[in-house]
């Protein structure tokens, strides 16, 4: 195929994706708050026995909210399920993992600087990661939840960061961020095909045939789409990492990673738990507060730029010095005239044509080629730690 319908294949399926993402996480995020704000009720003209009411304001008007399990009452004529979004998000994510990475070409996957893996072994690596914490999670939702839940949360947790800490140590770091929200994203999905809509067909079965499992089978469905919510926020910090370099290109990315998941479960716990819990705004801001110092001092450490000198540290860069490494190590891709067009014409916008362009994005080329070390890409070019230490002094010669 054509870079420009790989192009075009990119754009759609991420404009999917991003659309059934925010639908399903938006439906995950109201009836959770819905389940807490439920008020008791008795018996209602349209139920003999509701879980409970709540009224809304929203678009000019007032909506009336009945959760119940019918008790016998008939089954409405018309009953609207919430699995479409689930799926779409699913299905266009995965379409996304095999444009950008795993064709090959769109992105950075298998990294030398990482691991010396062959692009085959690194989108098996990929994909068995999903696929193995899958079948963990699920192994210990089915056999050992029913019997010691709290034993299967520990083992499963263990098991999710023990493959999240080898995608950072096998797969370029950009890469192995998104393979773990990908992994997480995929452990929501499961829960809603596998348990959640099989769940509540067996519940529309129960009711209609005037059954007594009803509350059985509800609680089911409920415990893991409350797994779903908590992975809500770790899913969508970890989507968005790609555009921060520090994060993922850090030397100790996978402490970064596990900050990331853990603030956000934790943020998303407060929310869930703030009906209950006295002063939850400080709760809450504690929890903000925690995970960016956490961040900050995370990105700040472990972090240098190469001790190698090349030539007397002290003479001047001259801008041909300069040029003559951009030129070879940049200018393949960052230019209006590419050698190198595997990531699209001039990713980011970003051209390094002239003096001047060169010199206005200085301190972003010290970030992602010097501190970093994320550009070139998997080192594609093959850049040294000289010619890095090179550019990393120029820009400290450049005046403020």
């Amino acid at each position: 195929m054509s870079f420009t319908g790989v192009e075009l294949l990119d754009l759609l399926a991420r404009w999917v994706h991003v659309i059934a993402g925010i639908m399903w996480i938006g439906n995950s995020l109201l009836f959770n708050w819905l389940d807490r704000n439920l008020v008791p009720a008795g018996h209602t003209p349209q139920t003999p026995r509701p879980l409970g009411i709540i009224w809304l304001l929203h678009s000019g008007g007032f909506y009336y909210v009945e959760k119940t399990l019918l008790d016998g009452a008939p089954m409405p004529s018309r009953l609207h399920w919430f699995k479409w979004q689930a799926y779409t998000t699913w299905w266009s994510g995965t379409a996304l993992l095999f444009v950008v990475y795993y064709l090959g070409g769109r992105a950075v996957l298998a990294d030398p600087g990482v691991r010396a893996l062959t692009h085959a072994q690194a989108v098996l690596v990929g994909a068995g990661g999903i696929l193995l914490g899958l079948a963990l999670y699920e192994s210990m939702q089915r056999l050992v939840a029913p019997r010691a839940p709290r034993l299967a949360a520990l083992v499963w947790l263990a098991g999710l960061i023990g493959i999240a800490v080898g995608f950072t140590q096998l797969l370029n770091g950009r890469a192995a961020f998104l393979h773990v929200g990908a992994m997480l994203g995929t452990l929501m999905a499961a829960n809603v095909v596998l348990t959640i809509v099989p769940s509540q067909r067996a519940l529309v079965a129960s009711a209609q045939a005037g059954g007594d499992a009803s509350a059985e089978l509800s609680a089911r469905a409920k415990r893991v789409s409350i797994h779903n919510n908590y992975f809500t926020f770790p899913v969508i910090a970890l989507m968005l990492s790609g555009h921060f370099p520090s994060l993922y290109g850090h030397p100790n990315n996978w402490v970064l990673l596990l900050v990331l998941i853990a603030g956000g479960a934790t943020v998303r716990h407060v929310l869930n738990t703030r009906y209950e819990l006295r002063g939850w705004g400080y709760a809450l801001a504690g929890a903000i507060g925690a995970t960016v110092i956490a961040l900050y001092l995370g990105m700040r450490s472990g972090t240098s730029e190469p001790r190698v000198q090349a030539g007397d540290a002290t003479a001047p860069i001259t801008s041909a010095d300069v040029r003559h490494v951009i030129d070879r190590r940049c200018g393949a891709c960052h230019s209006v005239r590419q050698s190198d067009a595997s990531f699209g014409p001039a990713p980011g916008g970003v051209t390094f044509d002239t003096e001047a362009e060169i010199v206005l994005r200085a301190l972003r080329i010290r970030e992602r080629a010097v501190v970093t070390r994320t550009m070139p890409p998997g080192n594609k070019t093959r850049i040294t730690e000289e010619e890095r230490a090179l550019l990393g002094r120029w820009v400290a010669q450049l005046p403020r």
